[in-house]
């Protein structure tokens, strides 16, 4: 994991600097009050209606991600889901946030926390041995195993960055496993699971390469066995960058009903649907443009599906592609690719990463990190219910 690996840029490029704040910690969070009536708006409104906010004011946990080895830059966030397996660290409901850097640089993060949304406290999950670099690619499969993408550097720049494949670790937090080349992953940036029980499909975007992985596997307690590995999209924009280390396909959202992958494609500024992604034996391209916005897309990273059905999109704000007006938002659109809004979760550029929900249908439970703070803010839907076991 911890050999570079020759990629197609020659020039250097630098880590990302973290400059002093434009607001205090106490400005950001009195930000993010101010920012919950767009959120409410954008999370409780029916498909073409007003939201109806609830009578009961109500504030979100504001929670640190950094854990006691000072790791920074939450990039993924994932639920635990209701059916997992009895024992270990992780139980209904937990969310698990990873982290891609150290205390000083991109791409040395070793360590995944865990939440409890229903008040905010936090333990250690995962500690490996840096550097691995923890991206927005984070998720769980039922029988409690934990998927997570690693794509390090040795000093901070993408002249050192390599694929650290994607980790395997069972819910005793015991890497089993890491899916690596041989599976055609190659920087694992973004995932998205069709999780089938026995079985599941893990769809995978490749920072190194511009790809799409989609990984056929079967499932157990202890193991996951990969019968097939095949490339469904190609032709995504991927390279360096000076604030993100690298950008390329990123967010991935899986509709099964639909068997349609959306793919957020960051150095490009442009949404993509793999129609037949789950079936498709063939590759499909980087598949059909969805949703191309100038000014509103500034290196699209978190996807997700909104409880209207609609799809949420973190701006990540990359060096080639920055709006000093329009810093760290969140954007909602249509499937059919019209702007419905957006909000900004923080006024420095960089801080809009990983969104997750708990739930699909009937979401009680919202949350997304912010990477310049290197916190993670947890909103209730559902005041005096948390929907979990």
């Amino acid at each position: 994991m911890n050999q570079s690996i020759d990629r197609p840029w020659d020039r250097i490029v630098h880590p990302r600097r973290r400059t002093a704040p434009s607001t205090t910690a106490a400005d950001a969070t009195a930000n993010t009050v101010v920012a919950i009536g767009a959120i409410l708006v954008l999370l409780l409104a029916a498909p073409g209606q007003a939201a109806s906010v609830p009578d009961k004011a109500f504030l979100p946990l504001q929670v640190s991600t950094s854990p006691a080895n000072g790791d920074l830059n939450p990039y993924g966030l994932a639920f635990v889901p209701p059916d997992i397996p009895s024992g270990g660290i992780l139980k209904p409901g937990l969310m698990l946030i990873s982290n891609f850097n150290d205390t000083m640089l991109q791409g040395r993060g070793s360590t995944i926390i865990t939440i409890d949304p229903k008040n905010g406290d936090t333990g250690l999950f995962f500690q490996g041995t840096a550097p691995i670099g923890f991206t927005n690619a984070l998720a769980i499969v039922h029988p409690g195993l934990v998927l997570a993408g690693s794509v390090f550097t040795t000093d901070g720049t993408a002249q050192t960055a390599g694929s650290g494949g994607l980790l395997v670790i069972d819910r005793k937090s015991h890497v089993v496993t890491t899916l690596g080349s041989d599976h055609l992953v190659d920087g694992p940036w973004g995932l998205a699971v069709n999780d089938e029980g026995a079985t599941a499909q893990l769809f995978v975007s490749n920072v190194f390469n511009g790809t799409v992985t989609r990984l056929d596997v079967t499932l157990d307690k202890e193991s996951i066995s990969v019968r097939n590995a095949l490339t469904i999209g190609s032709g995504y924009g991927f390279g360096p960058d000076s604030a993100a280390v690298v950008v390329g396909p990123s967010g991935l959202a899986y509709d099964a009903a639909h068997d349609t992958l959306f793919v957020a494609s960051e150095m490009d500024d442009e949404i993509f649907a793999l129609h037949g992604a789950g079936k498709t034996t063939t590759n499909l391209g980087t598949g059909n443009l969805i949703y191309q916005d100038a000014a509103h897309l500034h290196g699209p990273l978190g996807l997700i599906f909104a409880p209207n059905e609609d799809l949420l999109v973190a701006n990540a704000d990359p060096q080639v592609s920055q709006d000093q007006n329009e810093p760290s938002e969140i954007v909602e659109f249509t499937r059919s690719g019209h702007f419905v809004r957006q909000y900004s979760v923080d006024p420095n550029l960089g801080s809009a990463f990983a969104l997750g929900t708990l739930g699909r249908d009937g979401t009680e439970v919202f949350a997304y990190v912010d990477d310049f703070l290197s916190t993670c803010t947890i909103l209730d839907l559902a005041p005096g219910k948390t929907g979990m076991s």
